[in-house]
């Protein structure tokens, strides 16, 4: 797995190398401490994955993964930040982002690579705990004017993130079989086949 490490902090880059490459299957082919520098070193190198950071002088992150996103719409960009603002996961999401971790969980960087690499996409603990409540502002939420639970609306988050029944019961502390009544009302709610286009159906309205 290649990777391009992105953050405006050199200590930080260099602490994320030596993280990463602790995993014998991962590299870091590139380092960049600005926006643009991502977004020439994702057209040199052609990574795996993009872990970039956010708030960054020259170009910050949202910018470059947008530009990266509309020119490599197959790109992997994993999101690692100190900053929580609803403003910025609405803005990752909306532009198609696999991923937003804040940077205190660092022994979540590995998994998370993995996981994006395997195509699904990861948000941290507080970050999902963020989503439904982002979901219900009509202001900014292309869900919103959808007759959902709070709980409804986190469970479609997870099923969209490719976790399971029994994954999606762990974190919302439910039985694996309430789970399963769940997701059969939300499809019947939204006339949807199956678990696929659901998560179709998310991130097509945060893409709008």
């Amino acid at each position: 797995m290649r990777v391009i490490v992105v953050d405006d902090d050199r200590l930080v880059t260099s602490s994320l190398k030596t993280i990463i490459e602790a995993d014998p299957i991962i590299s870091v082919e590139g380092i960049g401490y600005n926006g643009l520098e991502a977004v020439d070193l994702f057209k040199q190198l052609q990574p795996d994955i993009l872990l970039i950071d956010i708030r960054m002088e020259e170009m910050n992150g949202i910018d470059a993964a947008r530009i990266i996103l509309e020119r490599y719409p197959e790109a992997k960009v994993l999101f690692l930040t100190t900053f929580s603002d609803d403003e910025y996961i609405i803005q990752a999401l909306k532009i198609g982002a696999k991923g937003y971790l804040l940077k205190q969980n660092f022994e979540s960087i590995i998994p998370s690579l993995k996981t994006v690499y395997a195509g699904q996409r990861v948000f941290g603990d507080e970050i999902i705990t963020k989503i439904p409540s982002l979901l219900n502002d009509a202001s900014s939420n292309p869900l919103s004017d959808l007759e959902l639970s709070d709980k409804e609306l986190l469970i479609i988050t997870h099923v969209a993130e490719g976790l399971s029944n029994k994954e999606i019961a762990d974190l919302v502390c439910l039985g694996e079989g309430t789970v399963r009544n769940y997701i059969s009302i939300i499809l019947d709610k939204l006339s949807l086949r199956d678990r696929t286009q659901l998560a179709v159906f998310y991130y097509k309205r945060y893409h709008k």
